[in-house]
């Protein structure tokens, strides 16, 4: 039997915000990203994307969703993303996700990206690969850490003071991410955020959870700082970086320990987090802190 699905691809709107966390819940359960977070991704994207966010509706239901945007830090100015392409596994098979990709690339050839890049989950490699995309080595590795127990305190360290984000300056956190991120693996060369993209994906951004993230400070100067963005009773590890001069002292272990105690203090039961596969030191950490691997994702390229 034929199943044939009148749907349409539109733009996505503020009010579309619970229906596409529905959908990435159903669909990708270990990505963390709250309404209100998505609201405002949709109504005042970050500074440079030249974001797009789409929807497919049938039915008045969003059962796809895809994402269009400029990489602002990528060195290449022609260079774009396409972001967490998916559809409601009930509608699969039927051109919604083929329509999706279609109207992505659209978009970015109208802000003048000439090649995009996306995170594409093993099962979905044919499909992409069917429509242009090429597959690399490089992956993206997902997991996951229950905080019913959370993890034991490190020993504490000489010089070093704990302290939640909301004890913090943006100016010296921000400064901190300058220094720290400079050498973060990426599969294409790419310079630091900007401060207004900075202020507005991190500092502004409603998901912060700025009791849970901590920074490590030496006198006055952050040293090393694990961001958590938190939806419910879940949290994502956004960033977790030591300042050059600072690393090999365990410091990325004892804010990251910090920031999962508060948050398990404050209610949340699990903690995601992603790691290139090439970031050994950052993958050693979480494997120290009992996280468990779920998913992964290979990084593919296009060109429009």
């Amino acid at each position: 039997m034929t199943v044939v699905t009148t749907f349409r691809i539109r733009p996505a709107r503020p009010d579309d915000a619970e229906a596409v966390v529905a959908l990435r819940a159903l669909v990708y359960p270990y990505l963390v990203r709250s309404e209100e977070s998505t609201r405002r991704q949709i109504a005042v994207p970050s500074p440079g994307e030249d974001r797009a966010g789409l929807v497919a509706e049938t039915a008045g239901e969003v059962v796809g969703w895809v994402a269009a945007l400029r990489d602002p830090r990528s060195e290449d100015r022609e260079f774009g993303r396409i972001s967490q392409c998916h559809v409601n596994p009930a509608y699969r098979g039927r051109g919604i996700g083929t329509a999706l990709l279609a109207e992505a690339a659209a978009h970015l050839r109208t802000i003048g990206v000439r090649r995009a890049g996306s995170l594409i989950t093993p099962d979905a490699i044919g499909f992409a690969e069917r429509r242009g995309f090429q597959a690399s080595s490089r992956v993206m590795r997902f997991s996951a850490r229950e905080l019913r127990n959370p993890p034991c305190v490190p020993p504490r360290q000489d010089g070093i003071e704990l302290c939640s984000v909301r004890d913090v300056a943006e100016a010296a956190l921000y400064r901190a991410e300058l220094e720290a991120t400079g050498d973060v693996p990426e599969e294409v060369p790419s310079g630091p955020s900007s401060y207004d993209t900075w202020r507005h994906e991190i500092w502004d951004e409603p998901g912060l959870d700025r009791d849970s993230s901590t920074v490590a400070l030496a006198g006055a100067q952050v040293v090393a700082f694990t961001l958590l963005m938190r939806d419910g009773e879940r949290v994502w590890s956004d960033m977790t970086a030591t300042v050059g001069d600072h690393r090999g002292r365990g410091l990325a272990l004892m804010v990251k320990v910090a920031a999962l105690r508060r948050a398990a203090a404050g209610g949340v039961t699990v903690a995601y987090a992603s790691n290139a596969g090439e970031n050994a030191p950052m993958l050693a950490v979480n494997t120290r802190l009992g996280y468990q691997p779920i998913a992964t994702k290979a990084f593919c390229s296009t060109v429009l």
